[in-house]
């Protein structure tokens, strides 16, 4: 009896930790980056850092990313995004500057730096998040609740292999290309409206085509 016990208390232990690994639910909002090195798609998790998606989301809105660059490419570590501010090769509007110049306070939680998770730039103080975020090449578990996890990448790994395989140059603690890797544009879309559109324009094909059905069943019966 007692081993029963033991065994239904480790499975339960092992479902859990199992459900604590899963993946946060992402939302329907996608965001493109367009490079010199291909597309990089990705999406957000509002219910683990909803300030930090807000704020990157309004961020991508304004078009702040539009013209900025990956000024650090950490092949198996991270490709991280510089900061809007100074980043940017196009010169900024008031609006833009605005935002970008704003911060956002540390949403650390308990999602895993794994490859292809976003994660916020900081300095020293956790409340220092602006702009800059990184997307992990690997695994590197030494930030799992240092650095706000916000998305992660859900088109795009290809590309992302092509900055692995780019030159780089040793500037202190960061490994950068030794070319600019730019954002030339970037736009975003809903997947839940993608899917009424599709689902609209199937029901409408339909409709046409019961039309066709009837209008010929009423020549034949009514001619």
């Amino acid at each position: 009896m007692l081993n029963v016990i033991r065994i239904f208390l480790t499975l339960i232990t092992l479902i859990g930790t199992a459900s604590s690994q899963e993946d946060p639910q992402l939302g329907s909002a996608r965001v493109v980056f367009q490079t010199n090195y291909g597309d990089i798609e990705f999406g957000f998790y509002p219910s683990v850092a909803p300030q930090t998606v807000d704020h990157i989301f309004k961020l991508v809105r304004l078009g702040c990313y539009n013209t900025n660059h990956f000024f650090r490419v950490d092949k198996g570590f991270v490709a991280q995004v510089a900061d809007v501010v100074g980043g940017r090769s196009a010169p900024m509007n008031e609006v833009q500057r605005v935002e970008g110049e704003k911060t956002v306070i540390g949403e650390f939680s308990d999602v895993k730096h794994v490859r292809g998770i976003l994660s916020m730039g900081r300095y020293s103080d956790p409340n220092s998040a602006a702009s800059s975020f990184s997307i992990l090449l690997g695994d590197a578990p030494h930030l799992d609740g240092q650095y706000a996890v916000f998305g992660k990448v859900t088109k795009g790994d290809e590309t992302l292999r092509k900055l692995e395989g780019l030159p780089t140059r040793k500037e202190g603690i960061f490994v950068m290309p030794t070319e600019r890797i730019t954002i030339h544009s970037s736009y975003y879309y809903d997947t839940e409206m993608e899917i009424c559109e599709k689902e609209r324009s199937v029901l409408k094909r339909r409709l046409t085509a019961s039309a066709i059905e009837i209008e010929r069943q009423r020549m034949k019966c009514f001619p």
